[in-house]
Protein backbone atom coordinates (compact mmCIF):
# COMPACT_ATOMS: atom_id res chain seq x y z
CA UNK A 1 0.00 0.00 0.00
CA UNK A 2 1.35 3.46 -0.86
CA UNK A 3 0.46 6.91 0.55
CA UNK A 4 0.95 8.64 -2.79
CA UNK A 5 -2.23 10.36 -4.04
CA UNK A 6 -3.07 9.18 -7.51
CA UNK A 7 -4.25 11.10 -10.55
CA UNK A 8 -6.72 9.88 -13.17
CA UNK A 9 -3.92 9.11 -15.59
CA UNK A 10 -2.04 7.06 -12.99
CA UNK A 11 -5.17 5.14 -12.04
CA UNK A 12 -5.66 4.23 -15.69
CA UNK A 13 -2.16 2.75 -15.95
CA UNK A 14 -2.15 0.74 -12.70
CA UNK A 15 -2.21 -3.04 -13.16
CA UNK A 16 0.03 -4.34 -10.35
CA UNK A 17 -1.72 -6.00 -7.40
CA UNK A 18 -2.05 -3.81 -4.30
CA UNK A 19 -3.85 -0.86 -2.68
CA UNK A 20 -3.07 2.68 -3.78
CA UNK A 21 -3.99 5.78 -1.78
CA UNK A 22 -5.89 8.55 -3.52
CA UNK A 23 -6.28 10.82 -0.47
CA UNK A 24 -8.90 11.32 2.28
CA UNK A 25 -9.19 7.58 2.92
CA UNK A 26 -9.89 6.65 -0.70
CA UNK A 27 -7.93 3.71 -2.13
CA UNK A 28 -7.75 1.96 -5.45
CA UNK A 29 -7.67 -1.80 -4.94
CA UNK A 30 -6.06 -3.89 -7.71
CA UNK A 31 -6.42 -7.68 -7.62
CA UNK A 32 -3.99 -10.27 -8.96
CA UNK A 33 -6.31 -10.71 -11.95
CA UNK A 34 -6.04 -7.01 -12.78
CA UNK A 35 -9.55 -5.89 -11.83
CA UNK A 36 -9.77 -2.54 -10.01
CA UNK A 37 -12.25 -1.16 -7.47
CA UNK A 38 -12.57 1.67 -4.96
CA UNK A 39 -12.30 1.30 -1.18
CA UNK A 40 -13.02 3.82 1.58
CA UNK A 41 -11.17 3.36 4.89
CA UNK A 42 -12.18 5.32 7.97
CA UNK A 43 -12.13 5.29 11.77
CA UNK A 44 -15.31 4.78 13.79
CA UNK A 45 -15.28 4.29 17.59
CA UNK A 46 -11.53 3.67 17.47
CA UNK A 47 -11.96 0.91 14.91
CA UNK A 48 -10.89 0.91 11.26
CA UNK A 49 -13.74 0.16 8.87
CA UNK A 50 -13.75 -0.40 5.12
CA UNK A 51 -16.49 -0.09 2.56
CA UNK A 52 -16.43 -0.66 -1.17
CA UNK A 53 -17.45 2.15 -3.51
CA UNK A 54 -17.71 0.22 -6.76
CA UNK A 55 -15.51 -0.94 -9.64
CA UNK A 56 -13.25 1.20 -11.83
CA UNK A 57 -13.88 2.53 -14.48
CA UNK A 58 -17.65 2.28 -13.86
CA UNK A 59 -17.00 4.57 -10.90
CA UNK A 60 -14.47 7.19 -11.96
CA UNK A 61 -11.86 8.77 -9.68
CA UNK A 62 -13.92 11.96 -9.50
CA UNK A 63 -17.09 10.03 -8.61
CA UNK A 64 -15.27 8.01 -5.96
CA UNK A 65 -13.96 11.24 -4.36
CA UNK A 66 -17.50 12.66 -4.31
CA UNK A 67 -18.71 9.52 -2.50
CA UNK A 68 -15.90 9.81 0.04
CA UNK A 69 -16.85 13.43 0.66
CA UNK A 70 -20.48 12.42 1.30
CA UNK A 71 -19.40 9.66 3.71
CA UNK A 72 -17.09 12.03 5.61
CA UNK A 73 -19.98 14.44 6.05
CA UNK A 74 -22.00 11.56 7.54
CA UNK A 75 -19.13 10.75 9.90
CA UNK A 76 -18.89 14.37 10.94
CA UNK A 77 -22.63 14.28 11.74
CA UNK A 78 -22.12 11.23 13.96
CA UNK A 79 -23.43 8.64 11.51
CA UNK A 80 -21.74 5.50 10.23
CA UNK A 81 -21.90 5.36 6.40
CA UNK A 82 -21.39 1.58 6.29
CA UNK A 83 -24.26 0.96 8.73
CA UNK A 84 -26.44 3.37 6.81
CA UNK A 85 -25.76 1.45 3.61
CA UNK A 86 -26.58 -1.86 5.28
CA UNK A 87 -29.80 -0.46 6.73
CA UNK A 88 -30.82 0.81 3.30
CA UNK A 89 -30.12 -2.61 1.77
CA UNK A 90 -32.20 -4.31 4.46
CA UNK A 91 -35.04 -1.87 3.91
CA UNK A 92 -34.92 -2.55 0.17
CA UNK A 93 -34.93 -6.29 0.68
CA UNK A 94 -37.73 -6.05 3.24
CA UNK A 95 -39.89 -3.87 1.03
CA UNK A 96 -39.59 -6.39 -1.78
CA UNK A 97 -40.37 -9.48 0.36
CA UNK A 98 -44.02 -10.34 0.86
CA UNK A 99 -45.52 -12.74 3.39
CA UNK A 100 -46.17 -15.24 0.60
CA UNK A 101 -42.51 -14.99 -0.45
CA UNK A 102 -41.39 -15.80 3.10
CA UNK A 103 -43.92 -18.63 3.32
CA UNK A 104 -42.56 -20.28 0.18
CA UNK A 105 -38.98 -19.82 1.34
CA UNK A 106 -39.74 -21.33 4.75
CA UNK A 107 -41.56 -24.33 3.30
CA UNK A 108 -38.77 -24.99 0.80
CA UNK A 109 -36.12 -24.78 3.55
CA UNK A 110 -37.91 -27.07 6.01
CA UNK A 111 -39.78 -29.66 3.97
CA UNK A 112 -36.79 -32.08 3.81
CA UNK A 113 -37.10 -32.49 7.59
CA UNK A 114 -40.88 -33.05 7.67
CA UNK A 115 -41.89 -36.66 8.24
CA UNK A 116 -44.99 -36.44 6.08
CA UNK A 117 -44.22 -35.50 2.46
CA UNK A 118 -47.72 -33.99 2.23
CA UNK A 119 -46.94 -31.39 4.92
CA UNK A 120 -45.42 -28.89 2.49
CA UNK A 121 -48.52 -28.93 0.30
CA UNK A 122 -50.80 -28.70 3.35
CA UNK A 123 -48.91 -25.70 4.76
CA UNK A 124 -48.97 -23.87 1.45
CA UNK A 125 -52.59 -24.68 0.64
CA UNK A 126 -53.95 -23.65 4.05
CA UNK A 127 -52.07 -20.35 4.04
CA UNK A 128 -53.04 -19.63 0.44
CA UNK A 129 -56.69 -20.19 1.32
CA UNK A 130 -56.93 -18.15 4.51
CA UNK A 131 -53.93 -15.80 4.68
CA UNK A 132 -52.97 -14.84 1.14
CA UNK A 133 -56.25 -13.00 0.38
CA UNK A 134 -55.77 -10.87 3.52
CA UNK A 135 -52.06 -10.02 3.64
CA UNK A 136 -50.17 -12.45 1.43
CA UNK A 137 -48.94 -9.69 -0.90
CA UNK A 138 -48.04 -7.35 1.94
CA UNK A 139 -44.49 -6.85 3.17
CA UNK A 140 -43.60 -9.37 5.85
CA UNK A 141 -42.31 -6.47 7.93
CA UNK A 142 -45.69 -4.73 7.94
CA UNK A 143 -47.93 -7.51 9.32
CA UNK A 144 -49.70 -6.43 12.52
CA UNK A 145 -51.94 -8.00 15.15
CA UNK A 146 -54.97 -6.53 13.40
CA UNK A 147 -53.95 -8.29 10.17
CA UNK A 148 -53.68 -11.63 11.97
CA UNK A 149 -57.05 -11.06 13.64
CA UNK A 150 -58.59 -10.32 10.24
CA UNK A 151 -57.59 -13.85 9.22
CA UNK A 152 -58.51 -15.67 12.42
CA UNK A 153 -61.65 -13.99 13.72
CA UNK A 154 -64.02 -15.20 10.94
CA UNK A 155 -63.01 -18.86 11.48
CA UNK A 156 -61.99 -18.98 15.15
CA UNK A 157 -65.39 -20.24 16.35
CA UNK A 158 -66.56 -22.11 13.27
CA UNK A 159 -63.33 -23.81 12.12
CA UNK A 160 -61.39 -23.79 15.36
CA UNK A 161 -58.94 -26.59 14.59
CA UNK A 162 -58.06 -25.04 11.23
CA UNK A 163 -57.77 -21.57 12.80
CA UNK A 164 -55.35 -22.85 15.43
CA UNK A 165 -53.16 -24.42 12.76
CA UNK A 166 -53.22 -21.23 10.70
CA UNK A 167 -52.24 -19.13 13.71
CA UNK A 168 -49.33 -21.43 14.53
CA UNK A 169 -48.09 -21.46 10.95
CA UNK A 170 -48.27 -17.68 10.63
CA UNK A 171 -46.33 -17.35 13.89
CA UNK A 172 -43.61 -19.70 12.65
CA UNK A 173 -43.27 -17.91 9.32
CA UNK A 174 -43.07 -14.47 10.94
CA UNK A 175 -40.43 -15.78 13.36
CA UNK A 176 -38.53 -17.06 10.33
CA UNK A 177 -38.86 -13.62 8.70
CA UNK A 178 -37.41 -12.00 11.82
CA UNK A 179 -34.50 -14.44 11.86
CA UNK A 180 -33.85 -13.51 8.23
CA UNK A 181 -33.77 -9.84 9.13
CA UNK A 182 -37.00 -9.15 7.25
CA UNK A 183 -38.96 -7.79 10.19
CA UNK A 184 -38.43 -6.53 13.73
CA UNK A 185 -40.35 -6.44 17.00
CA UNK A 186 -42.84 -8.83 18.59
CA UNK A 187 -44.56 -11.54 16.61
CA UNK A 188 -48.21 -10.47 16.08
CA UNK A 189 -49.34 -14.10 15.77
CA UNK A 190 -47.99 -15.26 19.14
CA UNK A 191 -50.61 -16.69 21.48
CA UNK A 192 -49.34 -16.30 25.04
CA UNK A 193 -49.19 -12.66 26.02
CA UNK A 194 -50.66 -11.65 22.67
CA UNK A 195 -53.67 -13.16 20.96
CA UNK A 196 -54.77 -14.95 24.15
CA UNK A 197 -56.03 -11.55 25.32
CA UNK A 198 -58.01 -11.00 22.10
CA UNK A 199 -59.48 -14.41 21.26
CA UNK A 200 -61.27 -16.98 23.45
CA UNK A 201 -59.26 -20.07 24.36
CA UNK A 202 -59.66 -22.58 21.56
CA UNK A 203 -60.07 -25.43 24.04
CA UNK A 204 -63.35 -23.95 25.17
CA UNK A 205 -64.66 -23.81 21.62
CA UNK A 206 -63.55 -27.09 20.06
CA UNK A 207 -66.11 -29.84 19.96
CA UNK A 208 -64.06 -33.01 20.34
CA UNK A 209 -64.62 -35.42 17.49
CA UNK A 210 -65.47 -38.82 18.91
CA UNK A 211 -65.00 -41.73 16.56
CA UNK A 212 -67.89 -44.23 16.70
CA UNK A 213 -66.73 -47.15 18.82
CA UNK A 214 -67.93 -50.64 19.64
CA UNK A 215 -69.29 -51.16 23.15
CA UNK A 216 -66.87 -53.48 24.95
CA UNK A 217 -69.64 -56.05 25.44
CA UNK A 218 -70.08 -56.35 21.65
CA UNK A 219 -66.41 -56.86 20.90
CA UNK A 220 -66.17 -60.60 21.52
CA UNK A 221 -68.78 -61.42 18.86
CA UNK A 222 -67.09 -59.19 16.32
CA UNK A 223 -63.68 -60.75 17.02
CA UNK A 224 -65.09 -64.25 16.55
CA UNK A 225 -66.65 -63.20 13.25
CA UNK A 226 -63.36 -61.67 12.10
CA UNK A 227 -61.52 -64.90 12.98
CA UNK A 228 -63.87 -66.85 10.67
CA UNK A 229 -63.25 -64.49 7.74
CA UNK A 230 -60.58 -65.11 5.11
CA UNK A 231 -58.04 -62.50 4.01
CA UNK A 232 -55.42 -60.22 5.47
CA UNK A 233 -57.74 -57.32 6.37
CA UNK A 234 -59.80 -59.19 9.03
CA UNK A 235 -56.55 -60.52 10.50
CA UNK A 236 -55.11 -56.99 10.66
CA UNK A 237 -58.25 -55.66 12.37
CA UNK A 238 -57.91 -58.35 15.06
CA UNK A 239 -54.30 -57.35 15.63
CA UNK A 240 -55.31 -53.67 15.84
CA UNK A 241 -57.85 -54.59 18.51
CA UNK A 242 -55.45 -56.76 20.51
CA UNK A 243 -52.65 -54.18 20.52
CA UNK A 244 -54.83 -51.03 20.80
CA UNK A 245 -52.59 -49.61 18.07
CA UNK A 246 -53.35 -47.09 15.34
CA UNK A 247 -54.22 -48.49 11.95
CA UNK A 248 -51.29 -46.71 10.29
CA UNK A 249 -48.90 -48.31 12.78
CA UNK A 250 -50.18 -51.79 11.92
CA UNK A 251 -50.79 -51.72 8.15
CA UNK A 252 -48.76 -48.65 7.15
CA UNK A 253 -49.52 -45.75 4.87
CA UNK A 254 -47.86 -43.86 2.03
CA UNK A 255 -44.90 -43.00 4.28
CA UNK A 256 -43.89 -46.37 5.71
CA UNK A 257 -44.73 -50.06 5.81
CA UNK A 258 -46.47 -50.30 9.19
CA UNK A 259 -45.69 -53.37 11.32
CA UNK A 260 -42.72 -55.27 9.94
CA UNK A 261 -41.32 -58.57 11.09
CA UNK A 262 -38.03 -57.04 12.22
CA UNK A 263 -39.98 -54.94 14.76
CA UNK A 264 -41.45 -58.03 16.43
CA UNK A 265 -39.62 -60.14 19.01
CA UNK A 266 -41.68 -63.32 19.23
CA UNK A 267 -39.49 -64.79 21.96
CA UNK A 268 -40.00 -61.80 24.28
CA UNK A 269 -43.54 -61.18 22.96
CA UNK A 270 -42.88 -57.51 22.22
CA UNK A 271 -43.64 -55.34 19.21
CA UNK A 272 -41.25 -52.35 19.17
CA UNK A 273 -42.53 -49.44 17.11
CA UNK A 274 -39.67 -47.11 16.12
CA UNK A 275 -40.05 -43.44 17.04
CA UNK A 276 -40.58 -42.32 13.45
CA UNK A 277 -43.68 -44.52 13.18
CA UNK A 278 -45.47 -43.17 16.27
CA UNK A 279 -47.56 -40.04 16.63
CA UNK A 280 -45.60 -38.99 19.73
CA UNK A 281 -42.27 -39.45 17.92
CA UNK A 282 -41.10 -41.77 20.71
CA UNK A 283 -40.40 -45.50 20.58
CA UNK A 284 -43.41 -47.47 21.80
CA UNK A 285 -43.14 -51.09 22.96
CA UNK A 286 -46.33 -53.13 22.79
CA UNK A 287 -46.52 -56.29 24.94
CA UNK A 288 -48.12 -59.07 22.89
CA UNK A 289 -50.83 -61.18 24.46
CA UNK A 290 -51.25 -64.87 23.65
CA UNK A 291 -54.11 -63.89 21.36
CA UNK A 292 -51.97 -61.30 19.50
CA UNK A 293 -49.20 -63.90 19.07
CA UNK A 294 -51.77 -66.29 17.62
CA UNK A 295 -52.70 -63.69 15.00
CA UNK A 296 -49.02 -63.25 14.14
CA UNK A 297 -48.69 -67.00 13.70
CA UNK A 298 -51.50 -66.85 11.13
CA UNK A 299 -49.84 -63.87 9.42
CA UNK A 300 -46.52 -65.75 9.17
CA UNK A 301 -48.19 -68.43 7.08
CA UNK A 302 -48.95 -65.90 4.32
CA UNK A 303 -45.74 -63.88 4.62
CA UNK A 304 -44.86 -62.18 1.35
CA UNK A 305 -42.34 -59.55 2.37
CA UNK A 306 -41.28 -57.53 5.41
CA UNK A 307 -44.83 -56.38 6.10
CA UNK A 308 -46.71 -58.38 8.70
CA UNK A 309 -50.01 -57.53 6.99
CA UNK A 310 -49.23 -57.04 3.29
CA UNK A 311 -51.62 -55.29 0.93
CA UNK A 312 -53.32 -56.85 -2.08
CA UNK A 313 -50.83 -55.08 -4.36
CA UNK A 314 -47.22 -55.95 -3.55
CA UNK A 315 -45.33 -53.22 -1.67
CA UNK A 316 -48.57 -51.29 -1.12
CA UNK A 317 -50.30 -51.01 2.28
CA UNK A 318 -53.74 -52.35 3.07
CA UNK A 319 -56.26 -49.56 2.66
CA UNK A 320 -58.27 -48.20 5.56
CA UNK A 321 -61.36 -48.99 3.49
CA UNK A 322 -60.50 -52.70 3.41
CA UNK A 323 -60.13 -52.71 7.19
CA UNK A 324 -63.40 -50.87 7.67
CA UNK A 325 -65.21 -53.26 5.30
CA UNK A 326 -63.94 -56.20 7.31
CA UNK A 327 -65.15 -54.61 10.54
CA UNK A 328 -68.56 -53.89 9.03
CA UNK A 329 -68.88 -57.45 7.69
CA UNK A 330 -68.08 -58.80 11.14
CA UNK A 331 -70.98 -56.88 12.68
CA UNK A 332 -69.10 -53.75 13.72
CA UNK A 333 -71.99 -51.50 12.74
CA UNK A 334 -71.02 -47.82 12.53
CA UNK A 335 -67.81 -48.28 14.54
CA UNK A 336 -64.59 -47.02 12.96
CA UNK A 337 -61.15 -48.56 13.05
CA UNK A 338 -59.82 -45.69 15.17
CA UNK A 339 -62.84 -46.10 17.43
CA UNK A 340 -61.51 -49.53 18.44
CA UNK A 341 -58.95 -47.69 20.56
CA UNK A 342 -61.83 -46.05 22.39
CA UNK A 343 -63.32 -49.51 22.96
CA UNK A 344 -60.09 -50.53 24.66
CA UNK A 345 -60.03 -47.34 26.72
CA UNK A 346 -63.62 -47.84 27.87
CA UNK A 347 -62.85 -51.43 28.83
CA UNK A 348 -59.69 -50.46 30.70
CA UNK A 349 -61.56 -47.88 32.72
CA UNK A 350 -64.97 -49.45 33.26
CA UNK A 351 -64.22 -53.19 33.24
CA UNK A 352 -60.56 -53.60 34.23
CA UNK A 353 -60.43 -50.50 36.48
CA UNK A 354 -56.90 -49.89 35.24
CA UNK A 355 -55.02 -46.83 36.56
CA UNK A 356 -55.28 -43.94 34.11
CA UNK A 357 -51.54 -43.71 33.45
CA UNK A 358 -51.42 -47.43 32.61
CA UNK A 359 -54.28 -47.25 30.11
CA UNK A 360 -52.88 -44.10 28.51
CA UNK A 361 -49.43 -45.70 28.22
CA UNK A 362 -51.02 -48.67 26.43
CA UNK A 363 -52.44 -46.22 23.89
CA UNK A 364 -49.02 -44.49 23.55
CA UNK A 365 -50.50 -41.26 24.91
CA UNK A 366 -48.29 -38.78 26.77
CA UNK A 367 -49.49 -38.23 30.34
CA UNK A 368 -48.78 -35.10 32.39
CA UNK A 369 -46.74 -32.03 31.53
CA UNK A 370 -43.16 -31.97 30.25
CA UNK A 371 -41.67 -31.94 33.76
CA UNK A 372 -43.74 -34.90 34.90
CA UNK A 373 -42.84 -36.87 31.79
CA UNK A 374 -39.15 -36.12 32.29
CA UNK A 375 -39.22 -37.98 35.62
CA UNK A 376 -41.64 -40.74 34.57
CA UNK A 377 -39.38 -42.39 32.01
CA UNK A 378 -40.52 -46.01 32.48
CA UNK A 379 -42.92 -47.31 29.85
CA UNK A 380 -44.43 -49.76 32.42
CA UNK A 381 -43.96 -52.63 29.98
CA UNK A 382 -44.55 -55.47 32.44
CA UNK A 383 -47.56 -53.80 34.05
CA UNK A 384 -48.98 -53.24 30.59
CA UNK A 385 -48.27 -56.87 29.68
CA UNK A 386 -50.73 -58.04 32.33
CA UNK A 387 -53.29 -55.48 31.18
CA UNK A 388 -52.95 -56.45 27.49
CA UNK A 389 -53.26 -60.17 28.31
CA UNK A 390 -56.48 -59.50 30.18
CA UNK A 391 -57.65 -57.42 27.22
CA UNK A 392 -56.82 -60.20 24.78
CA UNK A 393 -58.71 -62.72 26.86
CA UNK A 394 -61.69 -60.39 27.15
CA UNK A 395 -61.76 -59.50 23.45
CA UNK A 396 -61.60 -63.12 22.34
CA UNK A 397 -63.91 -64.42 25.07
CA UNK A 398 -61.32 -66.84 26.42
CA UNK A 399 -61.54 -65.77 30.04
CA UNK A 400 -64.17 -63.09 30.55
CA UNK A 401 -63.83 -61.53 33.96
CA UNK A 402 -66.64 -61.76 36.45
CA UNK A 403 -67.88 -58.48 37.87
CA UNK A 404 -66.53 -59.42 41.27
CA UNK A 405 -63.01 -60.29 40.09
CA UNK A 406 -62.67 -57.13 37.95
CA UNK A 407 -62.86 -54.62 40.76
CA UNK A 408 -59.58 -53.46 42.19
CA UNK A 409 -57.38 -56.15 40.64
CA UNK A 410 -55.21 -53.75 38.67
CA UNK A 411 -55.28 -51.22 41.48
CA UNK A 412 -53.46 -53.75 43.69
CA UNK A 413 -50.96 -54.39 40.91
CA UNK A 414 -50.22 -50.66 40.65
Amino acid sequence: MTDKKLTTAQVERLRERGRYACGAGLYLQVTSGGSRSWLFRYQRNNKTREMGLGPYPVVTLAAARDLVLDHRRALHAGRDPLEERRAAARALMTSATTFDDVRDEYVEAHKPAWRNPKSAAQWTASLQTYVSPVFGTRQASSITVNDVLAVLTPIWSTKTVTARRIRGRVEVILDYAKARGLREGENPARWRGGLDHLLPAAGKLVKVKHYPALPPDALCGVMRALARMAGVAPMAVRFIVLTAARASEVVGDNRAAGATWDQIDLQRAVWALPAERTKSNREHRVPLSAQALAVLKEAAEIQQDDRVFPGVVRDRPLSLTSLLNALRSAGGGSATIHGLRSTFRDWASEHAHAPRELAEAALAHAVGDATERAYARSDMLERRRELMQRWGSYACGAAALSRRSRTGELRRAS
